[in-house]
């Protein structure tokens, strides 16, 4: 016979991981440095459909950091000089960085602007956390349109077509740009304050080709004419023209504070 005493079992309960453990781990599966980009339609939908769950308090966002703080952000500074409390600055929270992805947090205070630039030859998807935040995106118009101008001053443009112009509000489902589609160059202007949890693959890299380029965008009719483009449609087109990054782009570091990612 058996002894009289109670089985215990030796299996440990274990708790799901958190989502954005989750979303670390199917991002890690998908964007790999040898996968050729972009990836399949169904990987990038399994990402947007775990994305579309995640809110401020996933990510260690919490009410007060809501706040229009006119840019003290996550760091809740109170000791700078009046005119540095107006700059606006845009706090930048990595959570992840590796040669497949980068996975990091923008926290806007309202009227503060990411502008104009590109994501060349990257997949960007982006997930309003909360608040209101305004897209506007081109993508190139494809042959290339080149109009290189001879007068001192006048810029080398190239022609694109409006892709995105609308206000992203919480909450609402992730976005997604391409290489080539989508709106791979776009500019952010916030309306409230706002957070957005972005997911970039590949991630910048110069050596490899991938460097932030900024633009200045132009009215259609101020290097065209209508002869080519209806007047009605001269309104979904623009040229772009590179120019240096703006001095008025005030970007600093934030402490990400969610749960630990297990690499």
């Amino acid at each position: 016979m058996f002894p009289l005493r109670k089985l215990v079992s030796m299996t440990k309960k274990t708790s799901p991981p958190s989502s954005i453990q989750a979303l670390y781990d199917i991002c890690k599966k998908t964007f790999t440095p040898s996968a050729p980009p972009p990836p399949s339609s169904q990987s990038i939908q399994k990402i947007c459909s775990l994305l579309d769950t995640i809110g401020p308090a996933d990510v260690g966002l919490k009410e007060e950091n809501q706040e229009d703080d006119r840019g003290h952000g996550l760091l809740g500074l109170n000791l700078l000089s009046r005119a540095n409390r107006w700059a606006q600055p845009i706090t930048y929270v990595d959570i992840h960085e590796s040669n497949g992805f980068t996975m990091c947090i923008f926290c806007f205070p309202t009227s503060a602007a990411i502008p104009l630039h590109d994501h060349p030859g990257m997949t960007v998807l982006s997930k309003v956390l909360y608040g209101s935040l305004h897209v506007k995106a081109y993508d190139w118009v494809e042959p290339p349109c080149i109009r290189k101008c001879n007068q001192l001053g006048q810029p080398t443009v190239r022609l694109a077509k409006l892709a995105v112009d609308k206000v992203l509000s919480a909450p609402c489902g992730p976005s997604i740009l391409y290489p080539k589609t989508g709106g791979n160059l776009h500019c952010f202007t916030a309306i409230t304050p706002c957070a957005m949890l972005d997911i970039l693959a590949p991630p910048y890299d110069e050596t490899a080709g991938r460097k932030c380029t900024y633009y200045h965008d132009y009215p259609y009719l101020s290097f065209g004419n209508e002869d080519e483009i209806d007047r009605n449609e001269s309104e979904e087109y623009a040229w772009l023209a590179e120019v240096e990054t703006p001095e008025d782009l005030h970007m600093r570091s934030g402490m990400y504070a969610g749960p630990v990612i297990q690499i």
